[in-house]
């Protein structure tokens, strides 16, 4: 279960918003929004997917391969890739940092602090190959669990960069600068008892960036660490009022269009 992270509550009204006179998003929105659901969750199959489906919205969702609504509802995870949403990785068995206040739920055998960064490595690739079984995809996004990237010998993310599309970690919701963005480091936030307007917020300071917001959220009105259904509908609805500002689409997708723009712009600057 990741740490409580959450971005600024107060954000910049949409109406102020100015999009990069470089970075574009698809047909001339003002922002990406990449709505992601971590753990592999029972109330993420049965509320969050439904309501995403309702405004034809397709999400990530990031799945620890180890847990339990994963090993007894592989179908409907499977399910969700063929409708077009995410399957992302979350390793295998969400490896979290013992150390620290509040960390008493970590279990001996899977403390990052007592694992070398080749072991951890090795789960993470594993997780992959289960995940290709189950929606035949190579190419794949990844959330470190916890935002814990030091095992007992090192940083084991950085080495996980060839294996990866984009890579989310934890540090606030908006991104503040597409320029300086790196995909393999992407900041995330994850809501917690958090009202629907303080998550709107959040989207709108987006949209008056010119950037993209990254919530990641676990149980949707049940599970650990949730929202209310309320909450995360109240979003839901806002985003799909307004089509013309917000991008809402898969993390890889976004990642995509993010590395196709950076080529473009690069092939077209003029040489020094």
């Amino acid at each position: 279960m990741p740490p409580v992270v959450m971005a600024d509550e107060g954000g910049q009204g949409i109406e102020s918003a100015s999009a990069s006179p470089v970075f574009r998003w698809p047909g001339g929105r003002r922002a990406a929004i990449s709505l992601a659901y971590d753990d592999a969750l029972d109330t993420q199959l049965d509320v969050a997917a439904p309501a995403l489906d309702r405004h034809g919205f397709k999400a990530s969702f990031y799945l620890t391969v180890a847990n339990p609504a994963m090993r007894e509802r592989l179908e409907e995870w499977r399910a969700l890739a063929v409708s077009g949403h995410e399957l992302g990785n979350h390793s295998l068995f969400h490896a979290c940092s013992g150390s620290g206040s509040g960390r008493g739920w970590v279990l001996a055998h899977r403390d990052l602090d007592r694992q070398p960064v080749a072991r951890v490595q090795d789960e993470v690739r594993l997780a992959n190959t289960v995940l290709m079984a189950l929606d035949g995809r190579r190419d794949r996004t990844f959330t470190v669990p916890c935002g814990d990237r030091e095992a007992a010998d090192g940083d084991y993310v950085e080495g996980l960069r060839g294996d990866f599309t984009a890579i989310k970690v934890m540090g606030g919701g908006v991104v503040a600068d597409m320029a300086a963005l790196d995909l393999h480091a992407v900041p995330v936030a994850a809501p917690v008892g958090t009202s629907g307007e303080a998550l709107i917020a959040i989207v709108e300071e987006a949209a008056a960036r010119g950037t993209m917001a990254n919530l990641t959220f676990h149980g949707i009105g049940g599970d650990h660490l949730a929202v209310s259904r309320e909450a995360h509908d109240a979003l839901l609805a806002h985003l799909a009022a307004h089509p013309d500002i917000y991008w809402v689409e898969t993390f890889i997708a976004i990642a995509g269009h993010v590395r196709a723009q950076r080529e473009g712009v690069a092939a077209t600057a003029p040489s020094p």
